[in-house]
């Protein structure tokens, strides 16, 4: 009974991940080829050659940022760029969400950006409890006595939905900046703790004195 059920748990970690990338890839790409509906009705695949190509959609939208990119690139486009921002900037509301967004995305994606290239961990959410952060701003200029320095921002994920969370402010002395990739980080929040770091990770907090395993939110 014991072989048939490692027999039964080695089969199913070695389908689990499979059956999940195939079918995220998958639903990417359904997502993706919907963009096949911005082309005429007539010169699209299903119509034009009486079957549908899965994947053209990625092709097509690619296809479309990069002529995006190079149209705003130029002087012409970052004129109809610029005039198309101020016009969403005189409608209420929806400017305030583009402006949001805007922002988040330059952050985000700006070649110089230093937002989420750190991972720290924070006490949060009390004293004795540590958890993952990302940096996101390491010089918050909030003056008051309570604060002896500039405040960092970090960015505290839920376990196991790292896109949603806490931010936080604090000071640079509490927070302890960890040695390893956003990627892992990401890896042992998403699998509640059961996917460890690397060794460098045991060292930092060794040499902090923090506990073996920090909590991650």
């Amino acid at each position: 009974m014991s072989t048939l059920r490692k027999y039964l748990i080695t089969g199913l970690l070695v389908w689990i991940p499979v059956a999940a990338t195939f079918f995220i890839i998958k639903l990417v790409i359904d997502i993706m080829d919907m963009t096949i509906l911005l082309l005429p009705e007539q010169i699209q695949p299903e119509n034009l050659w009486g079957i549908a190509v899965p994947g053209l959609g990625i092709v097509l939208a690619l296809a479309v940022l990069v002529l995006t990119g190079a149209l705003a690139a130029n002087l012409v486009g970052r004129q109809v760029v610029e005039l198309w921002e101020n016009l969403l900037g005189r409608i209420p509301l929806v400017r305030n969400i583009y402006n949001a967004f805007k922002q988040i995305a330059t952050t985000l994606l700006a070649s110089d950006n230093k937002s989420f290239r750190k991972v720290v961990l924070v006490e949060f959410p009390s004293g004795g409890l540590w958890s993952f952060g990302f940096l996101t701003n390491s010089d918050i200029n909030i003056k008051a006595d309570e604060f002896k320095d500039s405040l960092v921002s970090v960015f505290v994920s839920t376990t196991p939905n790292p896109t949603t969370g806490f931010l936080i402010l604090v000071e640079p002395g509490r927070i302890i900046e960890l040695d390893i990739t956003v990627e892992e980080a990401f890896k042992m929040i998403m699998s509640i703790g059961v996917i460890l770091p690397e060794n460098e990770m045991k060292a930092v907090l060794k040499e902090n004195g923090v506990a073996k395993t920090p909590s991650a939110s």
